[in-house]
């Protein structure tokens, strides 16, 4: 008879044991977790680092310790002087688009030696990332534009994957 007893204290501990665990505040268990558990802070335009000069190939470094922005950002690296883009100009470019979650280049005009023609900027066939990142650009202007998925191609395509953020750099080499 002593071991159907000490198997019952035995349970009895164990769901104890299993009880006490259990409980305890929401709190502290978040206190408990390591500060690297955190979730990321979206990134700034400014933590994308772009080296190069207007007219090359640029190289493009995505930082690992951010997430991707959920709105378009911009930023002029090289500030132009020529006439500014506005909505229905012609817009000669050059780009070059590095994807977020691999940061592989996917396509660049630099490397194939050929411009792109914007044509009727603000309503052209491309991306909205595009014909809202490129308003105002001065031809002789390097811009940076990060493009999150909903301006870009959302539930993907042209060889980009679904809910994918872009990252171009795209120089403004005539404005007409």
């Amino acid at each position: 008879m002593q071991i159907p007893a000490r198997l019952a204290a035995a349970a009895l501990l164990s769901l104890a044991v299993l009880a006490t665990s259990a409980c305890g505040d929401s709190d502290e268990k978040a206190s408990d977790q390591p500060a690297g558990d955190a979730p990321a802070a979206e990134c700034t335009i400014d933590d994308i680092a772009v080296e190069g000069d207007f007219g090359s190939a640029p190289t493009i470094t995505i930082p690992d310790d951010c997430t991707p922005p959920s709105t378009l950002l911009s930023k002029d690296l090289v500030t132009g002087s020529g006439p500014a883009a506005e909505a229905g100009d012609t817009v000669e470019t050059n780009y070059h688009l590095v994807t977020w979650s691999d940061k592989q280049v996917l396509d660049s005009s630099f490397e194939r030696g050929q411009t792109f023609p914007l044509e009727n900027l603000g309503s052209a066939p491309v991306i909205d990332g595009w014909n809202q990142g490129l308003i105002g650009v001065q031809e002789g202007t390097r811009r940076l534009l990060v493009i999150p998925p909903d301006l870009g191609y959302g539930q993907g395509g042209n060889g980009v994957a679904p809910d994918e953020t872009l990252v171009f750099v795209v120089d403004a080499v005539s404005v007409s």
